[in-house]
């Protein structure tokens, strides 16, 4: 789908010079010679490169759609990680390298959504929120207040996270995947 160079927003993925870049940052310009146009910061999407691009409003850009299916994770296999498709039941390998940084969290039956462009994996995502176990991390020492400070603590997946004082090992959280960040105790 062809848009106007000026209506690029964060997010859209556009295929540009042969490749899939999406938009990280746009800006409005409009210097004090010559016609206005939009600054874009684009990311490749299959080797990371960024580059900065000027859109005018008369230039057309192919805007992409990509296919966002639901997933289920079943196992690791060596560094792959085997994802079947939920309603065709189709199984697709993606590598560790691929997932990146998410890869410890993942767990068994846990649904993951899996954008593509023509057949080809092109990003991951994992729930916002999983329930781990605190392998190991210091017990509270007497006098502490709740408020005081977090403490190191090294959840099952081998994730370090920081945890308030009163959270003993063996306990189950709540950790956010985005930013390794406690949320509260597990229910």
């Amino acid at each position: 789908m062809k848009i106007d160079g000026n209506t690029i927003r964060p997010g859209y993925v556009l295929e540009h010079q042969g490749g899939l870049w999406v938009a990280v940052k746009t800006s409005h310009t409009q210097p004090g010679k010559g016609g206005a146009y939009l600054q874009v910061e684009m990311k490749n999407l299959t080797d990371g490169r960024k580059l900065n691009e000027r859109f005018r409003a008369s230039e057309k850009v192919e805007k992409v759609r990509l296919e966002q299916d639901n997933y289920t994770y079943l196992y690791a296999n060596g560094d792959m990680h085997v994802f079947m498709h939920v309603t065709t039941y189709d199984q697709i390998e993606i590598s560790e390298e691929f997932i990146g940084e998410k890869t410890p969290y993942l767990q068994e039956n846990m649904a993951v959504k899996v954008e593509s462009y023509e057949g080809k994996p092109l990003s991951i995502d994992l729930p916002t929120t999983v329930i781990l176990t605190i392998e190991e991390t210091e017990p509270a020492l007497k006098g502490q207040t709740q408020k005081s400070s977090n403490k190191p603590a090294l959840m099952e997946n081998g994730v370090r996270v920081m945890v308030p004082t009163f959270v003993n090992q063996g306990d189950k959280i709540v950790v956010n995947t985005i930013d390794n960040s406690y949320s509260e105790r597990a229910k």
